[in-house]
């Protein structure tokens, strides 16, 4: 939809994720101020913006298909020793918004079965239980989410440098983006899968009251 000129610029994604007896479902977007630049399905990303020139994406291609690869056979192992026959609905939303005055704001949060699960507080760069009441798994994943650059400084970074310096192209309207916007959009879902493995470990272990 048509936004307005005093609307902020706006990057999102969305991520979910479905864990059952085993087997992970994935499927995801992410939007460039309204339109469609990536689709998630299964273990295939594609890039329906023309934001990165084809060798450099088809690396980030490779690179999402590991990390998911990954994924997907840690939750097989864990299921192996502590098998579930209930399903795990895992949802990230992230991304930032750039407002007119110049100023901007980054969010991700994640859900677990729709309940608020996680957020990362990007500030300060530190995840917050968001579970209502005490929750073991909650507290497994955000101590496990809370040891690692990659979950805490590198995100901080992609949240407040790399979504913000996209969204400061857009708005110039040069037609193209400089070579220090073309930072990969996909690093988002890369981090975000690397955060859902901090939540599945916490899920499969805490099952077995080995938190």
């Amino acid at each position: 939809c048509p936004t307005s000129p005093a609307a902020p610029l706006t990057f999102t994604m969305v991520h979910h994720t479905r864990v059952f007896k085993g087997n992970s479902l994935f499927w995801g977007n992410a939007s460039l101020d309204g339109r469609l630049s990536h689709v998630l399905e299964g273990h295939n990303v594609t890039q329906v913006l023309p934001l990165e020139p084809p060798d450099a994406w088809a690396r980030r291609q490779k690179d999402v298909g590991t990390y998911l690869s990954y994924f997907s056979n840690l939750v097989k192992l864990f299921n192996k020793e502590r098998p579930m026959d209930y399903t795990q609905r895992l949802c990230c939303h992230l991304g930032c918004h750039l407002f007119p005055n110049g100023t901007s704001r980054s969010f991700y949060e994640v859900t677990l079965n729709g309940t608020a699960f996680l957020s990362f507080h990007v500030p300060n760069a530190t995840w917050q239980r968001r579970w209502p009441g005490q929750h073991q798994v909650a507290a497994f994943a955000e101590m496990e989410l809370m040891k690692y650059p990659i979950t805490t400084q590198d995100l901080q970074h992609f949240l407040n440098t790399t979504c913000v310096s996209i969204l400061q192209a857009q708005s110039a309207r040069t037609g193209k983006l400089s070579g220090r916007s073309r930072t990969p959009l996909v690093l988002g879902l890369i981090l975000g899968t690397l955060c859902l493995l901090g939540m599945a470990v916490g899920i499969f272990w805490c099952t077995g009251g080995s938190c």
